[in-house]
């Protein structure tokens, strides 16, 4: 392969990266965006009570309870989906990165890549506590 078709192959493999990223954050702005509309429409007129400390309830907690809670469309599990949309866009990053990797067939940068992507995932699912 030519130096100019290698060079095209790494501007396209850009791009794509590139507007994956985009996509990624302004679909999880949007969805954060949403679901604080709906959060303030609801309990936006209600004074906060800063005396009693109140987390996250325990259906917001996981990965798992915040997609189901997305599907919901109540403000505040729009809002956590749309963060977990926005941890995800990374990950989507390097998952495509070791795919272009692979079909170029250059099995070093896959296997850094992967080890990468072990980490984001480990750390992630709280594994550097």
């Amino acid at each position: 392969m030519s130096r100019t078709e290698q060079s095209w192959k790494n501007d396209r493999v850009e791009r794509a990266i590139g507007n994956l990223l985009r996509f990624g954050v302004l679909l999880s702005g949007a969805v954060v965006l949403a679901g604080l509309v709906i959060y303030l429409a609801r309990y936006g007129a209600q004074t906060p009570h800063y005396r009693v400390f109140r987390g996250e309830p325990a259906d917001l907690r996981s990965v798992g309870a915040v997609i189901r809670g997305g599907s919901t469309l109540g403000g505040r599990e729009l809002i956590q989906f749309g963060l977990l949309l926005l941890m995800a866009t990374p990950v989507a990053r390097v998952v495509f990165s070791i795919v272009a990797f692979a079909l170029e067939r250059d099995g070093t940068y896959v296997a850094v890549t992967f080890v990468v992507l072990s980490a984001l995932i480990y750390s992630l699912a709280g594994g550097y506590r």
